[in-house]
């Protein structure tokens, strides 16, 4: 079926428009260069999705004249909102505090046009020169490649049709991209871009290298013991 789905498109990607979406809480610092990003490029749409932001995402993303929509807070119900609101055929999910490489339109709508390719996304930068994080990228390079489960950082795409057949964002409150990408590679194959996407290290640091490296994985293994996504969220905010 998925196969199926995605020929009908495979004759229109090489100018399909791609709808941008980004969702946002608290991201006035971040959200002016995300959207400058996506700038120039063709064909697109922009759509910032707010959470209920207190500060002032959504002034700096209305001045520049891109779509912004409310929506329930949470990163999987703000991406699902911003799917529903897309006009364009591939949808791109980018976070805040993700920059896109120049030209990724045109390597998003080749790559969807390979076959048996379902989604992707891009190979990972992160904006620090810890020698640390140098290791972080590698193992991301790894992980996506071989195992084909990028993470949400990487600017996940995907057609919209395929995006509604595996059922969108799972409404989790942690491990929406982990499950996304689940679904995704059961019926076909995940592309990774090499040019890199550059996200903050913001989250890296705030705990540290090692310890957020460690977390994350120990959070993965959490969740395929049945651990619920709620108590995994709880956790990983409170662990010092």
């Amino acid at each position: 079926m998925s196969s199926e789905v995605h020929s009908r498109y495979l004759g229109d990607l090489s100018t399909a428009k791609i709808s941008i979406i980004i969702p946002t809480l608290n991201e006035q610092e971040n959200i002016k260069a995300a959207i400058a990003t996506t700038q120039p490029s063709t064909n697109i749409e922009v759509i910032v999705v707010d959470g209920g932001s207190q500060d002032d995402t959504v002034k700096i993303a209305q001045s520049l004249g891109v779509k912004v929509i409310s929506s329930l807070s949470g990163r999987a119900i703000q991406m699902n909102t911003g799917a529903i609101a897309a006009s364009g055929e591939i949808l791109l999910f980018l976070h805040a505090d993700t920059r896109l490489p120049i030209g990724f339109d045109e390597m998003i709508r080749t790559a969807l046009q390979q076959p048996k390719t379902v989604g992707g996304a891009f190979a990972l930068h992160i904006n620090d020169p810890s020698w640390g994080l140098r290791w972080v990228e590698r193992g991301v390079y790894w992980r996506s490649h071989f195992l084909q489960m990028p993470y949400g950082d990487q600017a996940i795409f995907l057609t919209k049709p395929i995006f509604q057949q595996i059922g969108n964002f799972p409404e989790l409150p942690i491990m929406e991209d982990f499950e996304l990408m689940q679904r995704l590679r059961r019926i076909g194959k995940i592309i990774i871009l090499p040019a890199p996407v550059i996200t903050s290290a913001r989250r890296w640091l705030q705990k540290g290298i090692v310890k957020t490296t460690l977390l994350n994985q120990i959070v993965i293994i959490a969740y395929f013991l049945g651990v619920s996504p709620k108590r995994l969220r709880n956790w990983y905010r409170q662990s010092p």
